[in-house]
């Protein structure tokens, strides 16, 4: 139950995070976001709060947030239609279109002229005269029997600077990295960070180590007279001693004593190696947590772009990508293997969420990037219809790539 509760609770977080980046930075542009969701299909469950609809969909792959300006408006007033109108203040405040029996106090009106985008007016003759209502920023067309709320041009998407559209779409796949980065180093603070100093960490049970009343936080001065100067150092000299006896050298309470002790024969890949059952120190420190959580992300976004360079040049075929099927089964085994390989494992795929998402390829944060960039050459942008066939087909291409590589994972786990 748990490892399947840890399926659920680190894939919404990765989707959770990564559509908050674009949220968070769309909002902050002043752009209107109607809707927040996780997942994609049938609403589940949804709650309105401010101007976004935030919404939890049945089918549990990806999630997206619905910015004003992205999508042409579905609802358009053409000349000649009737359609109610409420009025507070001056202002229209509430369109109807539909159904008009649900709002018996709103005005009726052929509409002659609606601008819902830049004027923000509607025109209509009553009584033979032409009369003309501002209507409010935040006024709501009610079509079937929903409220949407309209989208002035200053609130939609092409309406903002290059540097602000980039800035919303970059801010999902950052959001990754940030997300990554905090939970090493929630794994660090909780389970501690290895540090390079001869002090012996955990003592494993039944070890030589052990045997020998060897303790946890004891310093190794010597080991066969040899100083020793980091954990390193005890590790090269043991493991090049398989099944030999080692005086020790310990420093135990600033008390100085003597230790021998016989290692044990261990088979690592092939090659015998000599180990004593002790962990290397660890630290809780915040600042040793931080760097390390750096550190650590670097590591794993560079051997991610090394993998996708080796892809790239045919060195690793595609049979051997997981898909969502591979992805969770390896996310099944981490969280058996406990919560720190759970924690690391969710960094990994949260910094490889970010990475892929940035790829300059069409339907992904970084082919939007590349249209946006060519936008700022060009002087101007590249027509809505085009960009959206190409996004388009590189959906329908990724699709067809996800069920390719699931059919692979299929294969590997289940035959």
């Amino acid at each position: 139950m748990f490892e399947v509760l840890s399926i659920i609770l680190v894939f919404g977080a990765l989707v959770f995070f990564h559509e908050l980046g674009h949220l968070v930075f769309a909002k902050r542009a002043g752009i209107l976001c109607r809707e927040f969701a996780l997942g994609m299909g049938p609403k589940l469950f949804s709650f309105k709060k401010g101007e976004t609809t935030y919404t939890l969909r049945l089918l549990p792959i990806g999630g997206f947030v619905r910015m004003a300006g992205e999508d042409p408006e579905v609802i358009k007033i053409n000349p000649g239609q009737e359609v109610g109108i409420l009025v507070e203040n001056n202002q229209v405040v509430k369109i109807i279109v539909d159904p008009l029996s649900a709002y018996p106090h709103a005005e009726i009106i052929s509409v002659e002229r609606a601008d819902l985008d830049r004027k923000l007016q509607i025109e209509a003759y009553v009584d033979g005269e032409l009369n003309k209502w501002s209507v409010h920023p935040q006024a709501h067309l009610v079509h079937q029997g929903q409220e949407i709320q309209i989208a002035p041009w200053d609130r939609q998407f092409g309406s903002k600077t290059i540097g602000q559209r980039a800035a919303a779409i970059f801010a999902g796949p950052a959001a990754n990295f940030i997300l990554a980065f905090i939970l090493l180093m929630v794994m660090a603070l909780s389970y501690g960070t290895p540090v390079n100093q001869p002090i012996l960490g955990k003592i494993s049970e039944g070890g030589p180590a052990e045997r020998a009343q060897l303790q946890e936080g004891d310093r190794i001065l010597q080991v066969e007279n040899q100083e020793v100067q980091t954990w390193e150092d005890i590790v090269k000299i043991v493991s090049q001693s398989p099944g030999k006896e080692l005086i020790f050298t310990i420093e135990r309470n600033k008390e100085q004593f003597r230790v021998p002790l016989v290692t044990e024969s261990v088979d690592v890949e092939g090659q015998t190696v000599g180990k004593i059952g002790v962990y290397p120190p660890v630290s809780r420190e915040v600042g040793q947590s931080v760097q390390y959580a750096g550190e650590t992300t670097w590591q794993f976004s560079t051997l991610i772009f090394k993998g996708l360079g080796m892809l790239v040049t045919g060195k690793v075929s595609m049979d051997e990508l997981s898909g969502p099927v591979g992805i969770f089964n390896y996310t099944y085994e981490a969280a058996e293997r406990g919560i720190a390989i759970l924690l690391k494992w969710s960094a990994i795929l949260s910094i490889n969420l970010g990475i892929i998402n940035l790829l300059p390829l069409p339907a992904l944060d970084g082919g939007r990037l590349v249209f946006l960039g060519l936008e700022g050459l060009r002087g101007r942008p590249v027509d809505p219809q085009k960009e959206g066939m190409v996004h388009f087909l590189g959906f329908a291409f990724l699709m067809l790539l996800i069920l390719v590589i699931t059919w692979n994972d299929i294969q590997r786990f289940f035959f």
